[in-house]
């Protein structure tokens, strides 16, 4: 297979925010396999230097890699000096704190988006800038009996109607003050590029559930891991989200770098959602690999998500640009979570 021509060259800087994250470092992971020079962003450059003791040593020592400090996103002109030199922009990182005071996520969640435009427009080699939103963006889950089709202009209004309920606020509103952080966040992206129509060129990533290898312990213990989360029997939190997508990781990183390289993707909206799920697939998987270890029983009657979308344009780029013809099993996925050496015995 021919490797497409970039759409910038081969030796460029990129830069990569939150670099310590899940997906993010799997981005820069093969961004520099690529022959591409990362900076990554983090919040603390103590807990972000296993990237080069465990990692990418040897991209660091010959200069291809470097870490620098944002410590708050938010604020303006949070990325102005990390920006220096780039040629493209992954910014993948999020305000997570989880808070349930919808006013103390959804006006920085909209800063931050200002914060790294502002950056690359001063910035005159900037090219390609590329933002991770979240299926939360999109849409809420949904089991009714009637399926629906989640198109390019969907979006999950009602949960700004949902985390705007009247204080005072519990834990039972972060996940909605959560969601519409993210509704906030990309309408702003697509908002500031219709005002500003900037010179370089902008998409965005829809992914739904993520899994497969961790590259730190962190990757494993967050919440966000729901093999962790059914290795700890919390039906509880299971029971909430029974059914999902989930793609891998490796797909995942591998449409960003995509949308980024590939000179035809211009104002996208990529939804990687890879496969139908429920936890009982997952179940199934988990208990091959671990037969001698008694886990929660099967759901009687599993209900997949009624709601489904058009991901061609992802997969395209997937094999377009990674060599594949489909999605990486689900099997596999859970699998190469499970095997990690982060992974508890």
């Amino acid at each position: 297979m021919s490797t497409p021509t970039p759409s910038i060259p081969t030796g460029s800087w990129v830069l990569v925010t939150g670099a310590t994250g899940f997906i993010a470092s799997h981005v820069v992971r093969q961004f520099l396999q690529r022959g591409y020079k990362v900076r990554g962003t983090a919040r603390n450059l103590d807990q972000a230097s296993w990237l080069i003791e465990r990692h990418f040593k040897s991209y660091y020592e010959s200069y291809s890699f470097q870490i620098v400090l944002v410590p708050d996103l938010s604020v303006p002109g949070a990325f102005d000096e990390a920006v220096k030199g780039m040629s493209a922009i992954a910014h993948v990182a999020a305000i997570t704190s989880f808070d349930p005071d919808p006013n103390k996520v959804i006006p920085p969640s909209i800063s931050g988006i200002q914060a790294i435009m502002c950056a690359a427009t001063s910035e005159p080699l900037v090219k390609e800038v590329l933002f991770t939103s979240s299926m939360i963006a999109v849409t809420l889950p949904s089991w009714t009996d009637t399926t629906f089709r989640v198109g390019r202009d969907t979006w999950n209004d009602h949960v700004m109607e949902l985390a705007a309920a009247p204080p005072p606020y519990d834990y039972s509103n972060s996940m909605y003050a959560y969601a519409a952080g993210k509704v906030a966040a990309e309408k702003e992206v697509w908002r500031w590029t219709e005002e500003n129509k900037p010179k370089f060129t902008i998409n965005v990533i829809c992914p739904f559930g993520v899994l497969g290898e961790p590259l730190h312990k962190k990757h494993v213990d967050t919440p966000a891991n729901w093999v962790t989360t059914i290795f700890k029997g919390a039906k509880d939190q299971l029971d909430a989200f029974p059914a999902n997508f989930f793609s891998d990781v490796g797909d995942l990183a591998t449409v960003h770098v995509a949308a980024i390289l590939d000179p035809d993707v211009k104002n996208a909206r990529l939804y990687v959602w890879g496969h139908r799920t429920h936890w009982n697939d997952f179940l199934t998987t988990i208990r091959r690999i671990r037969p001698h270890r008694e886990f929660i029983e099967d759901w009687p009657s599993p209900r997949y998500l009624s709601m489904y979308t058009d991901q061609f344009e992802s997969l395209e780029l997937l094999r377009k640009w990674g060599g594949k013809d489909g999605w990486k099993a689900l099997e596999t996925s859970i699998t190469e979570c499970v095997k990690s050496e982060y992974f508890p015995s």
